[in-house]
């Protein structure tokens, strides 16, 4: 059904809506809370000062706003609760000035210090209910909470049937809600129950259905037939014979995998998952050149344009003594230089193509494709590789995925089920360790002092926060305040820019570009910087509130740096004490270890570090949190899968059908 069906919701409303991926009342009701706020009003004697609070008070004095500088200002006034009087402090909320006049009663949401007698708000409500659990939403500018929470509740007035993916066996054992009940009750809980309840129902449903998927997949690939590379192996082992370093125990042992693969009647569906600077690239070289040897195409997709010409670059280097025609297709391109490059790749001069998702494009079609690789696999959904893949000689290319994402093998067998695994733990010897160090914030001098003695040597300087505007409720370092002190602590005589989410990537690639030149000295980014961008003369990773990153995220991170034979560093900037999590950084650089304890400590937070795309996107179900679900989950969905329990169900039905359709 239409957004336009419920009450309230019109054209600039649901544009609002569009901008988080809401486009009807299916997707406005499977839009779930991240967290909630459990209300109860409290006197304010009764406030610990290291808790948010609801404090019901009254305005006793005139509001005064102070202009702090330009977008910061600061709302006081005086205000009473349970007859005592006390000053409350706002930041950034000088349009509230005209409501709270004096004697009126209003919420306050924050926290009281009991020595200054101040009450520092976040937020200050009028008309608030007690006792109740606020869903809260994560939303976009000009939305309100409040105002998604009454577009939710008119939603579910109208009681739309969604369909539940679980079926009635697991629902029964399990003694799971409703789908309807989960629907409801995730929005409109009235107790902690209620939302451990209806999550239990929304998470595993999600989980199944990417296990069936995933499983589903595997049977397929299982059947698939590819096509059986004949190449001269004594021309493969000269080229690795010429390369200027040895390969490690590992790379020998994914290229011995790959090549198995290549050589058999059946699709190769390899996934190779390697540690930052582990040497993945060459790996997917050596499988690229014995394709080429067989006398096929080759298909490199990269996720953004930057990393595509970086592969382009490496890729020409290694194979600058062959007679190998390598190409690069990106969205960047001329009409006119994208309509010759198509009918070059179609008519078999092009040996190699480069390139990202402008390979998917509809015009570019191979005279004989033999191998799909996929750089960073997370970032495409199983419809994009599908996609390229079928670009094939009868839909039977073998496929390569790279992914920089070191996790747990058992846990890479379960989310990556239907794919081949090798893993990449060792690291070439030619690099140096990362020396990474935790650095209280009040100690900041001592990191401004080994960035100034980097800066000196001509290395340049990643710079990462949490945030691109400054929000005093959070207390966090954004990009923009960082830019302004780093400018003051060297004097302005540092070329200094940000990079964020909120660029265009045209935008992003031109900031990278330059810095790559060295036109730019010092980075300061949100998550965004690229995962896998090499820049060589990069020797030091600043991470401001460290302890708000998860390990996976920080290790990713880090990796930025140390990207040649330059002694690299990383600063981990926290306002926390004897941060433990923060400590297994300083204590080591391997990937595989730091993502076991990460995995370990299972906090809430997005494994991958950055949020993903495609087929590993969920509303509400967390692979490293929900992992006992998750495994479960696995082998129900086997069960149902291996019986063919789910024929007859439409949904599933449906389900394949569309798999095969991809496949």
């Amino acid at each position: 059904m239409e957004l336009n069906f419920i009450d309230k919701i019109g054209a600039k409303t649901q544009n609002l809506l569009n901008k988080i991926n809401i486009f009807s009342i299916e997707d406005l009701l499977t839009y779930y809370p991240y967290r909630y706020n459990v209300i109860k009003f409290i006197n304010i004697d009764e406030a610990n000062e290291t808790e948010t609070c609801y404090v019901l008070a009254t305005v006793l004095s005139t509001v005064k706003v102070a202009y702090i500088k330009r977008n910061f200002n600061r709302l006081s006034f005086v205000a009473s609760n349970n007859n005592k009087t006390f000053n409350v402090t706002i930041f950034n909320r000088a349009f509230l000035k005209k409501n709270l006049t004096v004697n009126r009663e209003v919420v306050l949401i924050g926290k009281y210090n009991h020595l200054k007698n101040t009450f520092t708000a976040s937020d200050i409500k009028f008309n608030m209910e007690s006792e109740r659990i606020e869903p809260i939403y994560h939303l976009t500018e000009g939305l309100k909470n409040s105002s998604l929470e009454t577009y939710i509740s008119n939603a579910l007035k109208l009681n739309v049937s969604i369909p539940d993916y679980i079926p009635d066996m697991y629902n029964e054992k399990y003694n799971l809600l409703s789908k309807s009940d989960a629907i409801r009750l995730i929005h409109q809980p009235s107790t902690i129950t209620d939302i451990k309840k209806s999550e239990l129902k929304l998470i595993y449903e999600e989980l199944f259905i990417y296990m069936f998927k995933i499983n589903y997949l595997k049977q397929l690939n299982k059947r698939a037939t590819g096509i059986k590379k004949i190449f001269d192996i004594n021309v493969l082992e000269e080229f690795l014979n010429n390369l200027s370093f040895r390969l490690t125990p590992d790379q020998e042992t994914a290229i011995k995998d790959i090549l198995h693969d290549l050589k058999s009647e059946s699709r190769m569906n390899r996934l190779v998952l390697g540690d930052v600077g582990s040497g993945k690239t060459v790996v997917a070289i050596v499988a690229i050149l014995a394709n080429y040897l067989s006398g096929y195409q080759s298909a490199f997709m990269a996720p953004t344009e930057i990393l595509a010409k970086q592969h382009y670059e490496s890729i020409k280097n290694y194979f600058s003594s062959y007679d190998i025609n390598i190409a690069l297709l990106t969205g960047s391109l001329t009409k006119k230089a994208k309509e010759k490059l198509y009918n070059e790749i179609n008519d078999g001069k092009v040996d190699i193509v480069i390139g990202t998702h402008a390979l998917l494009n509809e015009g570019v079609t191979f005279a004989n494709l033999g191998l799909v690789i996929t750089d960073e696999q997370h970032r495409f959904g199983v419809n994009q590789r599908n996609l390229l893949q079928n670009k094939g000689i009868k839909k039977e290319a073998d496929v390569l995925y790279l992914s920089a994402t070191p996790i747990p093998r058992t846990y890479a067998l379960t989310i990556y089920g239907d794919l081949d695994l090798s893993q990449i733990r060792t690291k070439p010897n030619t690099r140096k360790e990362i020396i990474t160090k935790v650095v209280e914030e009040k100690n900041i001098r001592e990191v401004l002092l080994a960035m100034l003695e980097e800066l000196k040597k001509g290395h340049q300087i990643f710079v990462v926060s949490p945030l691109i505007e400054q929000n005093d409720e959070l207390d966090l370092n954004s990009v923009n305040l960082l830019k302004e002190k780093l400018n003051t602590a060297f004097n302005e005589k540092v070329p200094i820019e940000i990079l964020h989410g909120k660029l265009k990537q045209k935008e992003k690639d031109e900031l990278m570009l330059k810095f790559q030149k060295g036109e730019i000295k010092i980075l300061i980014s949100t998550t965004v910087i690229e995962v896998g961008i090499d820049i060589p003369n990069a020797s030091m990773m600043v991470i401001f509130n460290a302890e708000r990153f998860g390990l996976a995220t920080l290790h990713q991170l880090r990796g930025r740096v140390g990207r040649s034979d330059i002694q690299s560093y990383c600063y981990l900037v926290t306002k926390v004490t004897d941060n433990e999590r923060l400590k297994v950084m300083e204590s080591s650089n391997d990937g595989f270890y730091i993502s076991e304890k990460d995995f370990e400590q299972r906090g809430q937070g997005d494994l991958f570090g950055v949020k993903q795309s495609g087929d590993m996107t969920f509303k509400i179900a967390n692979f490293k949190r929900d992992y006992k679900i998750l495994l479960q989950a696995k082998i129900d969905s086997e069960n149902y899968l291996a019986n063919a329990l789910f024929k007859g169900n439409s949904l599933y039905e449906n389900l394949i059908e569309k798999i095969n359709f991809l496949d």
